[in-house]
């Protein structure tokens, strides 16, 4: 028998790290050749790591959420032959898999759940039962309580920290037994000071770690932030001939794609940068260098199960409405079932996001570095406005626009927004051809 040692493959042109979200495997399993090890993510990319040979795993080379360097052990495999000093892909094994770039691995508390741990260097808990329920001090940091799903939801439904807990059962795993302990302390410790409402108290809490995707957007969100000094511009636009406009289009479709608002806002956001071209720009602070883009490659803000995502409709200024639409929502299915390319989510020169009807009154978007400005769009509701003799009922929306103001300034970003507003409130201008 020998050990040998798999290492973390390189997964892309530059990458020197990445960041480790989700075991497939824990030590003693036994695996075959091509099993997936571990899925790692880069960017915006999540790679899966296969076996470049079968045996039993000995030890786990880092933790979910950890970062590990190109070339550091991922995992040590037990197997048939001589020992290995190191096993890292070669040219003749398939590269890693990529998974959808948006996709998000399970919450680390899901893995343990399943997978619950086995750490070499954190031997498991004495066999010997202490009494059931024992409370005790937290378990070090990294390990887990051993519990199956149906006790952790017990225990989640109750209130219950089970990391607060000794059990009873095999290697210290916490049974229902143990939770029937604790209930039953708890119901004599509350005798008689049930609130008259019959409701319980809650109790516990639960720690999340911010791992994958949810902890890029963090980093993204955190330096656009800190970095970028944000203007925002709020206005109302009176949308009644835009949703006429819209209502009619839709009715006359046929199998093309249903018209939301959004395509509109990109037609209109387009024809503005014709004359407001310094808005779809990037900002390279750290040179001191501002990229003008003819191509408007619009960013769609698009929420997902793991996330905000931003898929990006390529050369937004080429497409009419219905090919708008049909690419905005190929786009957001495809962000949303984890899908998206590298390609689709990276790129873009201008964002566009939309709460819809979740919307606020106004909302102040942050600007997707290393753009100059977002375009938010928040609900639209029918408000009486004077119309210099009377009050009529009118389809009112608020736009809320962020600008870098290191390179916008304030009246720059107010007459884009004036724009803006003026496009969607005479909506067949979106569609006139420029004079020659």
């Amino acid at each position: 028998m020998g050990i040998s040692n798999i290492k973390v493959p390189d997964v892309g042109e530059g990458v020197a790290e990445v960041e480790l979200i989700e075991w497939h495997v824990k030590p003693g399993d036994h695996i075959r050749e091509d099993d997936v090890l571990a899925a790692v993510m880069t960017d915006k990319a999540t790679v899966e790591i296969p076996s470049l040979f079968g045996g039993t795993i000995v030890s786990l080379g880092g933790e979910i959420g950890e970062t590990l360097l190109v070339g550091s052990v991922l995992v040590t495999i037990e197997h048939e032959g001589e020992s290995r000093v190191s096993a890292e892909p070669s040219s003749e094994k398939a590269p890693p898999v990529p998974l959808a770039t948006a996709s998000e691995p399970k919450p680390a508390s899901a893995e343990r759940d399943e997978n619950p741990p086995v750490s070499a260097a954190r031997p498991l808990q004495s066999s010997v039962p202490p009494p059931a329920g024992t409370a005790s001090a937290p378990r070090p940091e990294g390990q887990p309580p051993l519990a199956s799903p149906a006790v952790r939801a017990r225990a989640r439904k109750a209130g219950i920290d089970i990391r607060q807990m000794r059990g009873s059962g095999p290697a210290g795993r916490i049974v229902n037994a143990d939770l029937d302990a604790v209930f039953a302390s708890s119901t004599a410790d509350a005798a008689g000071a049930v609130p008259r409402s019959g409701r319980g108290r809650r109790q516990g809490s639960e720690t999340i770690r911010i791992i994958g995707l949810r902890r890029k957007i963090a980093d993204r969100m955190a330096l656009a932030n800190a970095r970028i000094p944000h203007i925002t511009v709020v206005e109302e636009v009176d949308v009644t001939a835009l949703e006429e406009l819209r209502a009619t289009m839709n009715a006359t479709r046929g199998a093309r794609p249903k018209l939301t608002m959004l395509p509109f806002m990109a037609a209109a956001c387009c024809r503005a940068l014709v004359d407001h071209p310094e808005m779809n720009a990037h900002f390279d602070d750290d040179a001191g260098i501002v990229t003008r883009h003819n191509p408007v490659h619009i960013g769609i803000a698009t929420m997902t199960d793991s996330g905000l995502v931003v898929p990006v409709l390529r050369h937004a200024e080429a497409y009419g409405p219905y090919a708008t639409a049909g690419e905005i929502g190929r786009l957001a299915e495809a962000a949303r079932t984890g899908k998206a390319t590298r390609d689709e989510l990276t790129g873009s020169t201008i964002t566009i996001s939309s709460l819809g009807p979740l919307g606020a009154i106004a909302t102040t978007p942050i600007i997707n570095h290393p753009e100059v400005a977002i375009l938010g769009v928040n609900k639209m509701a029918v408000r009486p406005m004077w119309d210099g003799s009377q009050f009529v009922p009118r389809k009112m929306m608020n736009i809320s626009a962020s600008f870098d103001h290191r390179v916008i300034d304030g009246w720059d970003a107010a007459r884009f927004v004036q724009r803006i507003k003026q496009l969607l409130e005479a909506p067949a201008l979106i569609f006139m051809e420029d004079e020659a």
